[in-house]
């Protein structure tokens, strides 16, 4: 804890658990929190989530899970450099993704479509109602009993109306306040890892080819290091070196410019960095390089035909799904058939709770038993 800066999460300046809890024993309470979101369901069906790729396209793309693992170590590595609380901000990382819908963001268009007449959906929202209510898994509360900063680093983005019904956990976005350093952090790695990942997983693809890349000045200028260096290297282990360069260029400019930003400000307490600015960030020129090759990537890949497809059929099984079982709740597993699911809106809840909470494959595997015409699915 000494080595903690005076206004990081710390088990003392934190707000602590909706219930109250005995401190655990040998390890901090975010470690606590950490170790929990590791054990909960929602995080093992995370292997069977999709990044951009459909799970059955291929075993080597990334799932949710293991772009939260790598979110995670990138987050763990900024925090301890910023002497920072390294198992809140990995805690956070762990668990951002919690109630992402099968499908990537495809699925989640299509099930906020759905679900625009009660209220519409957003991942970060489910994200919190799955630590919050949804794990069953303890004998006296529901969901996993978090620390307040852990939810709150989860909840990046939350609309007025949405924030007014959380309460404590709202109260940042009504007065424009900042989440801690800790959650700042998950944020930005969180976009370190999605961005460069899905180079690799794009070349691995063949959607995208290197030569597309070189016209981006992120990727150009290390693309361009590496084959200096090595100019007889495979071009597997060029885009390895390429992207893992591009990692450490960005975490080394978020760790340099957010120093900078937190020394410009003169932080005491954990109250000075809410009601601060957002401090952790890249520098001007980094953020230009990042932009360009976000909108490369959703030009060449994310809206590429292939991937469209695959979003097109996952769209369609995501609102096939939601429209049945909207219109006869008795298909839905007894869990999801509570004396809520009488009333319409009750209903839609539970839907959208039943399918944000499945894996690619086990949505296409549903979508079949319930729609399958065959006499040997029946």
């Amino acid at each position: 804890m000494s080595d903690f800066a005076s206004y990081a999460v710390t088990d003392t300046n934190s707000r602590g658990r909706r219930f109250p809890e005995t401190a655990p024993q040998g390890r901090s309470e975010f470690q606590r929190d950490r170790d929990r979101i590791i054990h909960s369901g929602a995080f093992r069906r995370l292997e069977y989530k999709t990044q951009v790729f459909v799970n059955h396209e291929g075993d080597l793309f990334r799932t949710r899970l293991t772009h939260s693992i790598e979110v995670a170590q990138i987050a763990r590595s900024i925090a301890r450099r910023l002497h920072l609380n390294e198992d809140l901000t990995e805690a956070i990382s762990l668990a951002h993704d919690l109630g992402h819908t099968p499908f990537g963001h495809a699925g989640q268009d299509a099930l906020n479509s759905c679900m625009q007449p009660y209220g519409g959906f957003e991942h970060n929202l489910q994200s919190v109602r799955v630590v919050d209510v949804l794990e069953e898994r303890y004998a006296t509360f529901d969901g996993l009993n978090l620390c307040f900063e852990t939810r709150e680093g989860i909840l990046k983005h939350c609309s007025l109306n949405n924030a007014r019904q959380m309460g404590e956990l709202g109260e940042r976005f009504i007065k424009n306040l900042r989440p801690s350093l800790e959650g700042q952090i998950a944020n930005l790695a969180d976009e370190i890892a999605y961005n460069n990942h899905d180079v690799d997983d794009g070349l691995r693809s063949g959607i995208i080819t290197l030569e597309q890349l070189s016209t981006v000045p992120l990727v150009a200028e290390h693309l361009q290091q590496v084959r200096s260096a090595y100019p007889e290297l495979l071009e597997r282990r060029v885009v390895h070196e390429t992207v893992r360069r591009m990692i450490n260029t960005l975490v080394t400019d978020l760790i340099r410019q957010s120093a900078a930003n937190i020394a410009a400000q003169n932080l005491v307490t954990l109250d000075d960095v809410r009601n601060a600015p957002a401090l952790i960030a890249f520098s001007d020129e980094l953020n230009i390089k990042q932009r360009e090759l976000k909108k490369f990537l959703y030009t060449h890949l994310y809206r590429h035909y292939r991937v469209m497809r695959m979003s097109a059929k996952a769209q369609r099984i995501i609102r096939e799904l939601f429209d049945v079982f909207m219109k006869d709740s008795r298909l839905l597993p007894t869990r999801f058939q509570t004396p809520q699911t009488r009333e319409e809106q009750g209903r839609a809840r539970a839907v959208a709770d039943y399918i944000a909470g499945m894996t690619d494959r086990y949505a296409i595997r549903e979508h079949k038993r319930i729609f399958a015409v065959e006499e040997d699915a029946i």
